[in-house]
């Protein structure tokens, strides 16, 4: 198969390394393959073996090309919600003391300026989001190019995470032999796939359940209200089950899939399986009813931690619910547990591609759609934290099949006010008319959260 328009998503979890596969030759996102594999040398999202855990990616990725009979060229890797900061960036450089047209070294300039105010010594740049850019100060744009300006200013969002753990990822992927175009967060990720225009407007919850740990994320009014995290997850479900069951821990991730219910009311003592235990000659016989209450137990002890945060944040009034994900979500009932706790409309994630619908591949899913999703100012301002070939390795597969880059195109209304402004410039009529050079467009995408959230 030809490998020129494929994109890989990748998810280093702490349990397992998920990694899908799409196409763009269509004009649309496609995914034509789908691997997971168990992860070692992770813990709580973090890595804490390099070698255990770059042979995880690597045969996680070299069975997705031998499933599709590809090469993963074009990594695009998440970053998970418990490394994540967001700073407000702002940056000013001069254009020309006569006035010049902006090109994109302009751009990437101001946005050099901004990222080095706001970085900080410890963390790395994860992604910039620009939520606008300013002609002369006073003209707010969203794509400045071939505009004439005598200063740039930006104003956006850095999201960074600490570079210590980017190393890690990064070394990890490289010693599995593949390169890493760029990081997504992971949020940015989930809410790409799980969250519909009206979910994200009247407010939702976005409910991770994670292997390694648990994130809950609330977004209202097309805004971040808050994020929660912890540090349990599908993981530690497992130990219980193997502790109080007496087996090993294979057998109960095993029994936790194929028998395992989150809530107790879901089961019947009458309805029995077989348990391999440790130092017996026999399986033990156990009931799905008590698993389920092992299970709950575990869970529910989540819920409430992860509630309290939600609670004081007026979470659960918001008509939108939650939406569930992560593959701790896939076990059976865990809907009905989250909707009892919460006492809330709740749903389960659903991918909308084809064949696509187990939950654990939300996140690899959901970095592919935001690089997809990227505008071309989104990607020419990520190129100054990655380099202008990563994202124009990436960018130039998407653009095979996309007109434009901007989710809504220009109008002509739009291009003759961008002519107007600049020979209003040229004419020295700037102060009446700069309005007329504003360039507004609608834009429903996850960055624009982060981006008002910071308004």
């Amino acid at each position: 198969m030809e490998t020129k328009d494929l994109l890989v998503g990748l998810d280093i979890g702490t349990t397992s390394v998920k990694a899908v596969l799409a196409s763009s030759e269509t004009g649309k996102l496609r995914v034509i393959g789908t691997c997971c594999e168990a992860t070692k040398g992770m813990r709580h999202g973090k890595i804490v073996d390099i070698e255990q855990t770059a042979n995880s990616i690597k045969k996680v990725l070299n069975g997705l090309s031998q499933k599709t009979n590809t090469t993963c060229d074009y990594l695009i890797t998440a970053v998970p919600a418990n490394m994540l900061q967001l700073e407000s960036a702002h940056g000013l450089i001069n254009v020309g003391e006569q006035g010049k047209e902006v090109d994109e070294n302009d751009v990437r300039r101001v946005v050099s300026v901004a990222i080095k105010s706001s970085i900080k010594d410890t963390r790395q740049a994860l992604t910039f989001l620009p939520s606008k850019f300013l002609i002369d100060g006073r003209t707010d744009v969203d794509d400045p190019r071939k505009m004439i300006a005598h200063s740039l200013e930006v104003h956006g969002v850095l999201v960074t995470a600490p570079i210590s753990d980017l190393h890690n990822i990064s070394r990890a992927i490289e010693r599995a032999g593949y390169n890493n175009k760029f990081f997504v967060p992971t949020p940015l990720g989930i809410a790409n796939v799980a969250l519909d225009d009206g979910e994200r407007t009247f407010g939702s919850i976005i409910l991770d359940m994670g292997g390694g740990i648990t994130t809950a994320t609330v977004i209202h009014e097309n805004k971040i209200k808050y994020a929660t995290i912890d540090l349990e997850g599908g993981s530690d479900v497992t130990k219980d089950i193997s502790v109080v069951l007496n087996t090993s821990l294979d057998e109960a991730e095993k029994i936790k899939r194929d028998f395992g219910y989150a809530d107790p009311e879901l089961t019947s003592k009458e309805d029995k399986f077989p348990v391999n235990v440790v130092g017996a000659n026999a399986p033990k016989m156990i009931d799905e009813e008590y698993l389920s209450e092992i299970i709950s137990a575990r869970l529910h002890q989540i819920l409430d931690r992860v509630g309290k945060g939600l609670k004081e944040h007026a979470a659960f009034k918001l008509p939108g619910g939650i939406v569930i994900t992560g593959g701790n979500s896939e076990i059976q009932g865990t809907d009905d547990l989250v909707k009892n706790s919460y006492n809330i409309k709740v749903k389960m994630y659903q991918s909308g591609q084809p064949g696509l619908k187990n939950a654990i591949y939300a996140v690899a899913l959901g970095v592919i759609t935001y690089a997809y999703n990227l505008s071309d100012i989104n990607y020419l301002a990520n190129s100054v934290i990655y380099g202008s070939q990563h994202t124009d390795d990436v960018k130039d597969i998407i653009s095979k099949s996309k007109s434009v880059f901007f989710k809504k195109q220009r109008s002509e209304d739009e291009n003759n006010r961008e002519l107007e402004y600049n020979d209003n410039i040229q004419q020295g009529s700037h102060e009446d008319d700069a309005n007329n050079g504003k360039v507004k467009k609608e834009r429903k995408s996850f960055i624009d959260f982060i981006k008002k959230f910071f308004d």
